[in-house]
Formats: structure tokens, C-alpha cells, sequence
């Protein structure tokens, strides 16, 4: 059985204002929304590769996603 990679993300918001809504309930099977605005897009890039970083001007998403897995989703199409 090959073991799926854990994928792992930060939101970094400049106010909590941007943060629009999060919902956690007490139950580990309901689900979590997270909801806010990073504002216009800046930049978009890869640190080594291995992490695409979302920047706008309110704030900041990071996900483990690779170069590589973007190129094979392309290659796919």
C-alpha cells in the first residue's frame, strides 16, 4: 500500500479583518471552512520548488505542492 503525501498549507493574513468566516465544530467529523481575502494578486512563485506561494496585498497562501506535480496535471490534459 503506498502511503498518499500529506499536504500541508499556512494562510497569512495582514488584518482580521480579511478573514471573512471560520467555522470548527466540536466533532472531528465535521468539516472546517476557512474563508478570507489576500487581496489583489502580487506574486505567484515556488521556494525550492517544493512550496507554491500565493501573494496578494492582504496576505500570503503557502501549500506543499511541487513544480513537478503542476507540470505532470498539464502533461495530463
Amino acid at each position: 500500500m503506498t502511503k498518499q503525501k500529506e499536504r500541508v498549507f499556512s494562510i497569512e493574513l495582514e488584518s482580521r479583518e480579511d478573514l471573512k468566516n471560520i467555522t470548527l465544530a466540536d466533532n472531528r467529523s465535521e468539516r472546517v471552512t476557512i474563508e478570507g481575502a489576500i487581496g489583489e494578486l502580487t506574486s505567484t512563485r515556488f521556494e525550492e520548488d517544493v512550496i507554491l506561494e500565493v501573494t496578494g496585498t492582504k496576505g500570503v497562501l503557502r501549500i506543499d505542492l511541487g513544480v513537478d506535480e503542476i507540470k505532470e496535471e498539464e502533461d495530463d490534459e
